[in-house]
């Protein structure tokens, strides 16, 4: 089947037009807004709706005979199912025992470097303490996100009653590998186009590469940077995920501040998930900001230092940004329609710790109330009148109040939406339309720990798996969505609450956790 595709120059003017054979993937998410210029016409397409939710380089363990090897323990030391640090060379690593086998990875989670040691081994796998992020601890791979990239994975040998690992000494300082890819093919006339810079759409191109896909693959968003971890937005200056150099090596084209466009019968485009806005009188008053982006997140730094900032929903992106904003603003007030920050999604226990947490920064908090006018003298934010009565002076206002799905343009086509809007996915990420799949936090899908029940989570770790699994099903892989939520957050440095609603057991057990 040949598909209308529309390269497009730095010259938005310019738009040349060539014939294809095209599977095409859309990933879309809460910072997509603008549009893509380009124009296709198509009879069958994969359609992928998905969620705009460093690598360190191949490790050469195995392709280099240059090996250094230390004696780390007896065979004795452990049992089944424990693990240990030990080092050669200097060089920390994870030594596991399962099954009467001895394996060694690497000792730091490829995501944020924590210490694998202190994490929970289950099976063949070992899961990240701080994000739960999951490795396989005989191959080294990445299997339950977050992060990108899977563990070195080192020799071992009993003999004698000892425990020997083999490190290659080019691999002595790495903590991280990237799995191997393959790259586009010439001749190979089939292109993937995917729609947005988060992470169901990066798992998902490079999914496609580790599986030896060798057609174009074209990755395009509305931002100005290359994919960035947005979990950081509230907490950090370290973003991007890969450097553009990474696309390039591997062959994924990346198309940055585009604009789309479709000829008006083919209602084709689902827009992103976008954050929800404030609705009172003076919402639209300069000051007035939301965070969804990293341009976002230079505006509110470079707006409230110094200067008064309100804050405006107490769970997760509000309470971060009222934390990183403690120390930069002259006074910052929290407005949250609970008794406690969290309160909802963790519960009043969490919450009062963590309002405390704030309140000895000197963050004022306004519970139980919320916002009904925004005041403001020359265009610009003065005070904030809540529903109690009391008037906050600020500069700055904040909304972190959640998102909506933006799917309003579905109603005349027979993708199925639920009361939200979400659309809605099977375990294998397809829609009700055939090759029409679905990923991320615009999507509704069966949650395996909660007996299927549906579900819209607006999560990174989440965004990420589905577009692993999208990947393998658009490549006839038949693999499921079984991924356990996470949930973390960082207040003022310090990381007071993770969970997993359930730690599984077994491939077929699971065990509530209620931490």
């Amino acid at each position: 089947m040949l598909i209308t595709l529309a390269h497009v120059s730095s010259d938005t003017d310019h738009v040349e037009v060539k014939n294809y054979p095209l599977c095409i993937i859309f990933f879309v998410g809460k910072n997509y807004r603008d549009k893509l210029p380009f124009t296709f016409s198509l009879r069958n397409m994969i359609f992928f709706l998905a969620d705009m939710s460093q690598g360190q380089g191949q490790d050469p363990t195995g392709q280099d005979q240059d090996q250094v090897t230390g004696m780390v323990c007896l065979e004795s030391d452990l049992q089944d199912g424990q693990m240990k640090e030990v080092e050669v060379d200097e060089q920390k690593i994870l030594l596991v025992r399962t099954q009467g086998l001895y394996s060694a990875v690497g000792s730091k989670c490829s995501h944020y470097g924590a210490p694998l040691i202190k994490g929970a081994l289950v099976g063949d796998r070992v899961r990240c303490p701080f994000h739960g992020a999951c490795f396989n601890i005989k191959t080294g791979d990445i299997e339950e996100y977050p992060g990108l990239d899977c563990l070195p994975s080192y020799k071992v040998k009993v003999e004698d009653g000892k425990v020997y690992v083999s490190v290659n000494k080019k691999s002595l300082k790495l903590y991280k590998r990237v799995k191997d890819m393959s790259c586009r093919v010439s001749g190979v006339r089939h292109t993937i186009l995917l729609i947005g810079g988060g992470p169901a759409s990066l798992l998902c191109a490079e999914t496609l590469r580790q599986n030896r896909y060798e057609g174009r693959i074209v990755m395009v968003t509305r931002d100005t940077l290359p994919p960035i971890d947005k979990p950081k937005l509230s907490k950090s200056v370290s973003l991007l995920l890969r450097p553009t150099d990474f696309f390039q090596q591997h062959d994924i084209e990346l198309w940055m501040q585009k604009e789309l466009l479709f000829y008006p019968r083919l209602p084709l485009f689902l827009p992103p998930c976008r954050a929800r806005p404030l609705s009172c009188p003076g919402s639209e008053l300069e000051g007035v900001r939301i965070l969804q982006s990293y341009e976002d997140a230079k505006e509110i730094h470079q707006s409230c230092v110094g200067k008064k900032a309100v804050v405006v929903g107490a769970s997760f992106i509000g309470m971060e940004v009222a934390s990183y904003l403690a120390d930069k603003a002259a006074s910052v007030a929290m407005v949250g329609n609970g008794s406690y920050p969290f309160e909802r999604s963790l519960g009043p226990e969490i919450g009062k710790m963590t309002m405390q947490m704030l309140e000895e920064s000197k963050v004022k908090f306004y519970m139980n109330d919320g916002v009904v006018e925004i005041i403001g003298e020359n265009g610009k934010v003065k005070e904030v009148v809540l529903k109690s009565g009391a008037v906050v002076e600020t500069d700055v206002v904040i909304a972190g109040i959640g998102v909506i799905p933006n799917s309003d343009f579905l109603k005349e086509s027979q993708v199925e939406v639920d009361s939200r809007k979400a659309v809605i996915v099977d375990k294998f990420m397809r829609t009700n339309i055939p090759n029409v799949f679905g990923a991320g936090d615009v999507t509704s899908f069966p949650l395996t720990i909660r007996k299927d029940q549906r579900v819209n989570i607006g999560h990174w770790q989440l965004a990420s798996a589905h577009g692993r699994v999208a990947a393998l099903n658009m490549l006839q892989k038949q693999i499921k969505i079984d991924s356990v939520p996470f949930f973390w957050t960082v207040l003022l440095g310090k990381s007071p609450y993770s969970k997993m609603d359930y730690i599984i057991c077994s491939p077929h057990q699971s065990t509530h956790n209620t931490p």
